[in-house]
């Protein structure tokens, strides 16, 4: 993982996951999540990008 994805995870992780993945569903359960909480979004952010 570079650091650039490690900064975009912590700082707007829903970015994160859209650069990674795409537009899909990862992207809208990060996104509700980080709406919902920024910590949820932070934490999903990392274990779908880890992958």
């Amino acid at each position: 993982m570079s650091i650039l994805t490690i900064l975009l995870n912590i700082l707007l992780p829903p970015l994160a996951v859209l650069m990674k993945h795409g537009l899909g569903g990862k992207f809208i359960i990060n996104l509700l999540l980080t709406i919902l909480g920024w910590l949820p979004g932070v934490i999903h952010a990392f274990l779908v990008n880890n992958e």
